[in-house]
């Protein structure tokens, strides 16, 4: 069975989908049969980014490491009414053809609870979840006290994710490994990132993640993505040097996928 990678929150506007295919291309270049899928059916960014990805390369006569995207089917091919079991069936079958070609399939999740993506938190075996460094982000994971700063109790989300856990435990899987990626790391406001630093460590000892560091915020990210590529397709294009901004986002995409604990075969400089 392949190894199931989502990408997931309830929030919009966090890196999702630059988490997920920057996490896609690492996979793919340290050569993974990678499967992807696209649950924001509204916004289809990280769908965007693969097919711009392609058209890329056929206009530049370019060969670079894909993963296979599979969309949803649409629910005409399904004899079930609008509900959870047509939803669960679209998904269910997008996974179906992807399982036996991937070794890993990476689910990039809409910022908003939708059945789809319950489906898919019920089916991880990981669980990236970024966030924007800030207290407005923090109240995705967990409530807290104003005056004080502790928390006070999980959000929805949470208890989301920890039914998720209770259901693979029932089903006889290993356990969901839940990673909180501090995203869009500024370099202001230093006392406040320590305080959610510290909110966040408590609250991991909770609800049991992983904290790790992600990626900070850089005009490369939206410059990559009307062509599809990513900081490690950069050495590929001729770029022989980059900008120091360039060379440090590179390293924090090598710490991410290392902090996955992946069987990675290699993975390129």
């Amino acid at each position: 069975m392949a190894h199931i990678i989502v990408v997931g929150n309830e929030k919009g506007g966090s890196g999702k989908s630059t988490v997920s295919m920057h996490v896609t291309v690492a996979l793919a270049r340290a050569g993974m049969r990678v499967g992807a899928m696209d649950l924001d059916l509204r916004q289809l960014s990280f769908g965007r980014y693969i097919e711009n990805r392609r058209n890329w390369m056929a206009r530049k006569g370019v060969d670079l490491p894909m993963p296979h995207f599979e969309p949803l089917p649409e629910p005409s091919q399904f004899d079930l009414p609008e509900g959870a079991a047509l939803q669960d069936a679209r998904m269910g079958a997008a996974l179906e053809v992807l399982q036996p070609h991937s070794d890993i399939i990476v689910i990039d999740c809409p910022g908003s609870h939708t059945r789809l993506s319950q489906f898919a938190h019920s089916v991880a075996d990981t669980l990236i979840t970024p966030i924007n460094d800030s207290f407005i982000d923090f109240d995705l994971l967990a409530r807290t006290d104003p005056e004080t700063g502790a928390v006070l109790a999980p959000s929805i989300y949470s208890e989301m994710v920890w039914k998720a856990r209770q259901n693979r435990a029932q089903a006889g899987l290993q356990p969901l490994d839940w990673i909180v990626l501090r995203n869009r790391l500024g370099t202001t406001a230093m006392h406040n990132k320590r305080k959610v630093g510290d909110a966040l460590a408590s609250l991991s000892q909770r609800i049991g993640f992983r904290i790790a560091p992600g990626f900070s915020e850089r005009v490369i990210f939206r410059e990559l993505f009307p062509k599809g590529l990513t900081l490690l397709d950069l050495p590929d294009l001729g770029s022989d040097s980059m900008a120091l901004s360039h060379v440090a986002a590179r390293q924090e995409l090598r710490e991410l996928v290392q902090t996955l604990r992946l069987p990675l075969r290699r993975l390129s400089a």
